[in-house]
């Protein structure tokens, strides 16, 4: 599911990071140095290939995916930031590379298809 900001609105005031994580009340696992980062939309799926052929620099990636290979894909798309999601914790060695790669991780309690449709309501869609 792609949804983020439409291209052809006229300049906004940029949501960040923080400002998502606030409205959603996520928990920091890892990049809280990284919070500032804009945020231009997001993807929710727990397919690796599914995220790469379809999310975007700069969306955020809800998924409850836990192991180091979302660090190594949201790194390379350039995505602002993956929140995993159900309660699931990220993996030791998910954290170590996140922190090495720069890609900062938060969590929630609640489940993917709840935390999109919130996401949804405050970044806005196409």
């Amino acid at each position: 599911m792609r949804w983020g900001k439409s291209q052809t609105v006229i300049e906004v005031e940029k949501m960040k990071l923080n400002d998502v994580k606030d409205a959603l009340n996520l928990k920091t696992e890892s990049g809280e140095e990284l919070l500032n980062r804009e945020i231009k939309g997001g993807y929710t799926s727990d397919l690796l290939s599914d995220v790469m052929a379809n999310a975007s620099e700069g969306d955020i990636w809800i998924t409850l995916q836990t192991h180091q290979n979302v660090v190594a894909v949201a790194s390379l798309l350039g995505l602002s930031a993956v929140i995993i999601t159900g309660g699931s914790k990220p993996e030791d060695n998910t954290l170590e590379k996140a922190k090495k790669a720069e890609v900062p991780i938060l969590s929630s309690q609640l489940p993917s298809f709840e935390l999109s449709g919130k996401a949804y309501a405050i970044i806005g869609s196409d």
